[in-house]
Formats: structure tokens, C-alpha cells, sequence
């Protein structure tokens, strides 16, 4: 059974930065497309990053231009390197593979962008 740990969240200025990263408890991100997602309160879990096999990338367009997913897979480690963070960002963060069957989830890690 594949574990997945993220961590790196906290508490951050509107217009700063963070580092989110996911660990695997298997060589799982050469195997599959991952995503993170994100889940803010009162609403439903959203994808925010996919990278895949190949290592493209893909955003919506609330991430674009600010968030960048990346992998070591020799590390078994995900990353998301967020920029110009902005309040509507905070929410609860998790990784797995950007489509069904998922993982089993993580807890997540949770990013609080607030003056």
C-alpha cells in the first residue's frame, strides 16, 4: 500500500512563497501522472498541478504562471513551488496520481496565505 506524506505548509504573506513537498513510500512517479490538489473549506478537492510520465505539465488557469510542479524520482518526492501566493490559495494541500484509481490520501498539508 503506497503512503503519501506531504509537507511543507504554513503560514505565508499574500505575494510569498512556498515549497509543498510529497513523499511516496514506492518509486510511484515514474509510473504514473501525479497531481497535487487542494481543498478548501466548504469545498470540493481541486487539481491545481499534474506532471507526467514524461514530465509535462499542466495548471488551471487559477495556478498558471504562479505554481510549478516538479519530481525527484530517485528521491521518491514531488514538489509545488508556489509564488504570488494570494489568500484564495489556502486550503488543506495533497498529492496523488491526477487520475482515478487514486492512492490512498495522505492528511495533506495546509497553506494559509493571510496578512
Amino acid at each position: 500500500q503506497v503512503q503519501l506524506v506531504e509537507s511543507g505548509g504554513g503560514l505565508v504573506q499574500p505575494g510569498g512563497s512556498l515549497r509543498l513537498s510529497c513523499t511516496a513510500s514506492g518509486s510511484i512517479f515514474s509510473l504514473a501522472t501525479m497531481g497535487w490538489y487542494r481543498q478548501a473549506p466548504g469545498k470540493e478537492r481541486e487539481l491545481v498541478a499534474s506532471i507526467t510520465i514524461g514530465g509535462s505539465t499542466n495548471y488551471p488557469d487559477s495556478a498558471k504562471g504562479r505554481f510549478t510542479i516538479s519530481r525527484n524520482s530517485a528521491k521518491n518526492t514531488m514538489y509545488l513551488q508556489m509564488n504570488s501566493l494570494k489568500p484564495e490559495d489556502t486550503a488543506v494541500y495533497y498529492c496523488n496520481r491526477a487520475i482515478q484509481p487514486y492512492y490512498s490520501w495522505g492528511k495533506g498539508t495546509l497553506v494559509t496565505v493571510s496578512s
